[in-house]
Parts: structure tokens; sequence; C-alpha cells
């Protein structure tokens, strides 16, 4: 790595992120590669989570609910079932109770909407002006069925690329809290468990990997799936779902939702011949706007967006997140 000091952009999910993860991390830890969840053993899976957003309450979660949710999401798109979190807390020291025991309520909510435990944990306080409220780290432990395999390895050409929800309002929500943007209404983020989404999803196709859209949005995914196994990919413009809002906004600011961070998005990549998938998304809640968004194939080599106009308009790995603390 050529920079000698870490930035905020070395924590935003792009391509300053994975050169940190495989230059610093992996070497010492002698692993080929740090992925959000590992499997154990026959079928134990594994994920840990550390969560800084900014502002720590927004429209549609806060930071407890969101440690929740996205430590059983990472858990879920590996097909496994999210069972138990453990929980630690880094608090500022002069943070208000109250806020402290509306993120704890937060954290318990989420966890009995997504059916899983949380069974242990650890508290430390910094002094003031050594932390920004509370930070907290969620380690979660799912179970994975012995005969299901998901991974970029299992992905081919022709295989469909479909995402469950709207892309973008997390980012949007998050902007509108933190810079005081007073929009009306308030965007709100999509930050949902999705491990039940994704169990009625597994018996309905053939599908091959899956990961949640969260630092770095979709377009951050798909490049991650294409330096993986070199198959091309090609998004329709015309298929993405994006609510009015996020697309005006997202308009005025100069921003892409494709690389726009959710939590509450998930890509999936299925068989080509699937036709029940989208129909037993649309069942579930937060599956209602569930989308064929693209394509794999090896008539390209990278990751295009398909304009209405027709034309194919490259998708790279940004540098970095033009949003730090975003989860």
């Amino acid at each position: 790595m050529k920079d000698e000091i870490i930035t905020l952009a070395h924590g935003s999910g792009a391509r300053l992120t994975q050169q940190l993860i495989a230059e610093i991390f992996a070497p010492h830890f002698h692993l080929p590669a740090l992925t959000d969840s590992v499997a154990i053993g026959h079928n134990l899976v594994v994920t840990t989570d550390a969560h800084v957003v900014k502002p720590i309450f927004f429209p549609g979660g806060d930071i407890g609910k969101l440690s929740v949710t996205g430590t059983v999401n990472d858990i879920a798109v590996s097909g496994a079932q999210p069972l138990y979190l453990l929980a630690t807390f880094i608090i500022e020291e002069g943070f208000p109770i109250s806020d402290l025991k509306k993120i704890v309520a937060s954290m318990q909510e989420a966890a009995l909407e997504a059916g899983v435990k949380i069974i242990a944990g650890d508290t430390k306080v910094v002094e003031k002006h050594n932390a920004e409220g509370i930070y907290i780290t969620t380690t979660g432990i799912g179970t994975l069925p012995l005969d299901l395999h998901l991974g970029t390895d299992k992905i081919k050409n022709g295989d469909l690329i479909i995402v469950n929800g709207n892309i973008g309002d997390h980012t949007i929500a998050i902007i509108n809290a933190r810079n005081e943007l007073d929009l009306q209404p308030p965007p709100r983020s999509d930050c949902a468990p999705l491990n039940g989404l994704i169990a009625c999803m597994l018996p309905a196709a053939d599908l091959h990997f899956m990961r949640d859209a969260t630092r770095g949005g979709v377009a951050t995914i798909l490049n991650e799936v294409f330096e993986d196994n070199g198959l091309g990919i090609i998004i329709d413009e015309a298929s993405l779902p994006i609510s009015a809002a996020t697309l005006a906004v997202s308009n005025l600011l100069g921003l892409e939702p494709l690389y726009m961070a959710n939590e509450g998005v998930i890509v999936t990549f299925a068989a080509a011949d699937t036709t029940g998938l989208i129909p037993a998304m649309k069942k579930h809640r937060y599956g209602k706007n569930a989308a064929l968004i693209g394509k794999v194939t090896s008539d390209v080599k990278g990751v295009f967006l398909r304009t209405t106009i027709g034309s194919l308009r490259p998708l790279p790995m940004l540098h970095s997140d033009p949003l730090p603390r975003i989860c």
C-alpha cells in the first residue's frame, strides 16, 4: 500500500478497503481471503461486524437496529440460518442513558423479528471526546445446511441478477439526517433483517450466490463478482428499482444509486431457467419490489449498465465511497 496513514476511504468498502484487507490483514492472518462470513466445521457460520453510523438515529432505524440486521444479513446471504448474536458496546463518557435504552430496545426488537437471540457481549466506556457517542460491534452465529454451497464459483454464463427492493434508500436517509436537509417526507432507511425473505427464496430457485449490498452498493458487488470469476455483467437501467425520492436526490447531488449503500437489499445470482423466484420474493414484505436487473454474460469483460438509449456504460470499481460512516 502506498498510503502511510489510514483514511476514512479505507473503510468505504470500495477499492481501498479491498487493498487494506488483501495487503495488510490477509497475509498476517494466513487466510486466502476475508469475507463477510466464514464456515467453520461442517455447518457452522460465523460473522462479525462493527457499526459506526453517523448519525446514530435516522428515519427507519438507528445504530442498534442496524447492528442486528446487518449481522443477521451477513449470515443469511451465505444460505445459513442466523441463531445467536454477541454485542460489544464502546460508549463515550457523557452519553445519555435514555439514548442507550432506546438503542438496546431497538436491538432486541430487531432480534425478535429476525428470530435470533442476543446471548453475550461486553461494554467499554472511553473518555469524553474520544468517540462520537457509541459504537457497536456484533458477532453472529448460524447454521448452514450441509448440502448448500453458495459462492461466486457457482455463477455461470446466462445467470440472472435479481434484487429484492429499491436501491439507495439507506444512503439518502443518512444524507438527509446527517446534513439536516429537512427533506419532506423524511427519506427512510431500508434497514431490515432479510433472513426470512432468503428462507423463502432458497427452495424457489437454483441460487448460486447472494450478497447484501451495503458499503459500495450494488455496483461494488457486481465488480467483486467479475473479479472473482471473470464473467461479464450487464445491468439494465430501465429495470432498476429506485424510488422517485432517491432518484431525485441522487440527481441533485450527482450520486449514482448503484454505488449507494443499502441495509435491506440483497443481490442474487440465480440459474437462467429460474421462473418462480421473483413471484416467491414478492410474497414477502421485504421482497415486494423484487426485480430482474441484469444478466451474467461472456459478451463483455467487466460490469456495464445498458442505458435507456441502448448504449453500454462501464460501472468500474470505485476507489472509495464518497460517503463515510454509512453503517
